[in-house]
């Protein structure tokens, strides 16, 4: 298994992945610059994407195929992410979840109100309608996760 950067050519399958998992489409393909898929003998195993805004992101599309779940795939797309996130100039990442908000707290977020996030990110599609108003928000804030490191 290897991570790269998402070509366009792999849209398509991360849409599929993403559908299959009853994960939103909305916004996908106006941010796939910034997405990262796993890659297991030819066929994407695992994607997740970041929606930057100024110093604020939105952590977004985090998904692995059922077959694939287990094995260590969605850790190591999360970490890059977050290094993707860093190395951006963000300062803070937010995420929406509807199952996971157990899993996203080893990686620094906790959870927040949706008035707590910025308007910018607020204007991204999961925030308007990609995610039901009942998904719980986290953030992780990139400069104290690094502190906490070190």
């Amino acid at each position: 298994m290897r991570l790269r950067n998402a070509e366009q050519s792999d849209l398509a399958a991360v849409e599929n992945l993403l559908a299959s998992n009853d994960l939103p489409l909305e916004g996908v393909r106006e941010n796939f610059s910034r997405f990262v898929v796993a890659e297991e003998d030819g066929s994407i195993v695992g994607a997740i994407g970041l929606e930057v805004f100024d110093s604020a992101a939105l952590l977004r599309s985090a998904v692995v195929s059922s077959a694939e779940r287990g094995g260590g795939i969605g850790r190591q797309l999360v970490q890059r992410i977050l290094e993707l996130a860093e190395r951006s100039g963000v300062d803070e990442v937010y995420l929406l979840t509807t199952t996971a908000e157990e899993y996203f707290p080893r990686f620094g977020f906790r959870r927040t109100s949706r008035g707590a996030v910025p308007e910018a990110v607020k204007t991204s599609a999961e925030f308007r309608g990609g995610c039901p108003d009942t998904a719980v928000v986290m953030e992780r804030r990139i400069a104290a996760a690094a502190k906490s490191i070190t």
